[in-house]
């Protein structure tokens, strides 16, 4: 659908409006996008456990996208696609967290990964390697990839996960903002310029493979296995590298947050 016949049917709102969509205008975005549901649904699928059923993660996604329909607001400087992207991803992650699917023991390993990445990174002022960080856990290189191959379903890192945090206690996504531009006051504004700019500087200080991976997968789009193919290396390894950039990014972001 081209983005000019989306705003026809959002035009209502670019007045200012809290119009609802009608069902029949509904129905055809939903039609429209539910391949857009299916390829995200599949895409995090892959590195899940096989237990997790893809159906209940596409019906979440369809979640995601109806909550897309009735927030979105036209006016911003940003096209329904991506919007909708947002909201039916962290529709799905919220349905993986509430399944609560990995075991505590994984959530372990995963949290120890994060912070003894962040740790070392802090003292080094550089990205480990693997042999340091598995010295820094005591174990040897071989059982850090086993580690890392456990904690590969739970390195699922969203937008939706990242937001700003008030004196009151009181925490909101990035999404709420995208919904509602007019709550942003100046400072949390400041906030979100601020979180930009680390994500930006987390992913740069990546190792240089490990940075490759995250645009190839996350920019190109390309599939695990069309990264091993492009690398050389095997979809394993790619999904192994993956995890770990995941892992020292959440320990970056965690720390910064």
């Amino acid at each position: 659908m081209e983005e000019t016949r989306v705003k026809q049917i959002f035009k209502s709102r670019l007045k200012g409006k809290k119009t609802k969509i009608d069902a029949r205008m509904r129905d055809e975005l939903i039609l429209e996008y539910t391949p857009l549901i299916k390829y995200i649904a599949h895409r995090i699928a892959m590195r899940l456990p096989p237990h997790v059923e893809i159906d209940d993660l596409i019906s979440s996604g369809v979640i995601g996208l109806m909550d897309a329909i009735e927030k979105f607001d036209p006016s911003l400087d940003i096209q329904f696609k991506t919007y909708a992207e947002f909201r039916i991803r962290g529709a799905i992650l919220d349905e993986l967290r509430a399944m609560d699917w990995v075991p505590r023991s994984v959530r372990q390993k995963a949290a120890l990964l994060e912070n003894t990445y962040a740790e070392l990174e802090q003292r080094l002022g550089r990205a480990a390697t693997d042999e340091e960080a598995a010295a820094a856990l005591n174990i040897s290189v071989p059982q850090l990839y086993e580690m890392i191959d456990q904690a590969r379903g739970i390195a699922l890192i969203s937008l939706d996960e990242l937001g700003v945090s008030f004196g009151d206690g009181d925490r909101k996504s990035l999404l709420s903002f995208l919904a509602d531009p007019k709550e942003i006051d100046p400072t949390t504004l400041l906030n979100l310029d601020e979180i930009k700019a680390a994500t930006a500087q987390c992913i740069e200080h990546l190792p240089e493979k490990e940075r490759l991976v995250i645009s190839l997968y996350y920019y190109d789009e390309l599939t695990m296995k069309e990264i091993g193919r492009v690398l050389e290396i095997t979809e394993s390894r790619v999904s192994q590298i993956h995890t770990k950039a995941i892992l020292r990014l959440r320990g970056k972001l965690r720390k910064i947050l």
